[in-house]
């Protein structure tokens, strides 16, 4: 029985922040090649893929992102009884440890369900160097399957669908003056404030979906502005970020964000991401939570569930780790969520 506590605390000795993780998955890789047995593994760049080749009737897709933040005081993993504290002990290598576990079974046994393991890099930043896009871009072979599911941290909940994320950057012309002379200018921060004053107020909007609560979010994240402390200043951009409940479209979504931004000069859409429904009635995401009895709540965030639904396969995030403690200077993941969450997948798999 492999220790995943012991396991999670090895992976997380591996530095891996977003843009550095050729060393993590050097180690992921030299694992599965390792492995006796049928697996076929295949890399592509920093994205390690492992697949059973049994020609099962369906296909089940684990995913892990093998970046983590940038460390906050805790980059040296620590172990307290059955808890390991440490950077990306929640988020996310302990799902890592999961599927290096079950992918080492699935090698030496046939499974119910085909199983593909993706290990990919480059989640924690912007989309363009995302290890998932690429695959799909290129290798779309690779993550072809009836079911994806992500091992994001949700604490044992099975989190569905997400919300989408729409992230503008609103700019307000002025004219630059003396400040001692402030009528003869005009002040670009002063224009932006309305904008600012209105989305402060926003009360974000609770949307139900398949009896689930997406609470949606409106944030100004970011302001610059300003020339010196005697200038009234001639420029002021404003960076927003929009979450919205997956019922309505990308393009719907975004045309609401530029209408809240109607006063400014120019508006760029820094990211623009789909938010994903929760499928709950699709046969084996039905199965997941009915079978093993699964809490289920809506995902707010953003995850890479969204990326499958816009190709038409349901996702779902079902992981080890307290959410909450994700990013933070506290992260760590507990020995009892590593193996519950090891023996739902391996059981949903029929590894085990």
């Amino acid at each position: 029985m492999t220790d995943l506590l012991a396991l999670t605390g090895e992976l997380c000795a591996i530095p891996s922040v977003s843009l550095d993780e050729t060393a993590m998955a050097d180690a992921i890789e030299a694992r599965l090649r390792s492995t006796a047995g049928a697996l076929e593994v295949e890399r592509v760049g920093d994205n390690v893929v492992a697949r059973t080749m049994t020609g099962a009737a369906r296909r089940v897709l684990l995913g892990g992102h093998l970046d983590t933040v940038p460390a906050n005081g805790n980059e040296r993993p620590r172990l307290e009884g059955d808890t390991l504290h440490g950077l990306g002990a929640a988020d996310m290598k302990g799902g890592l440890a999961v599927m290096l576990h079950l992918a080492a079974i699935a090698a030496e046994r046939v499974p119910r369900h085909d199983a593909t393991f993706v290990f990919y890099e480059a989640e924690e930043v912007a989309e363009e160097y995302n290890g998932l896009r690429r695959l799909f871009a290129e290798r779309p072979d690779l993550v072809a399957t009836d079911l994806a599911i992500l091992l994001e941290p949700t604490g044992g909940w099975l989190e569905a669908g997400c919300q989408g994320s729409i992230t503008v950057r609103a700019e307000f012309d002025g004219v630059r003056a003396h400040s001692a002379r402030s009528w003869t200018g005009v002040n670009a921060i002063h224009r932006a404030s309305d904008l600012i004053a209105r989305v402060a107020i926003h009360a974000a909007d609770t949307v139900e979906v398949d009896g689930l609560a997406y609470r949606e979010a409106f944030q100004v994240v970011r302001i610059e502005g300003g020339v010196a402390n005697n200038v009234v200043p001639d420029r002021c951009a404003v960076v927003l970020n929009r979450r919205f409940a997956p019922v309505r479209s990308l393009d719907e979504a975004v045309a609401e964000v530029r209408s809240w931004c109607g006063d400014a000069d120019r508006i760029e859409i820094l990211n623009a991401s789909a938010a994903a429904p929760p499928n709950l009635f699709d046969p084996l995401i039905a199965e997941l939570t009915g079978v093993y009895n699964l809490p289920v709540r809506a995902k707010l965030g953003w995850t890479d569930v969204a990326r499958f639904a816009a190709a038409g396969t349901p996702a779902c995030n079902l992981g080890p780790g307290d959410p909450e403690l994700a990013h933070t200077a506290d992260e760590a993941v507990d020995r009892s969520d590593l193996d519950g969450c090891a023996a739902v997948l391996g059981s949903f798999l029929g590894l085990t």
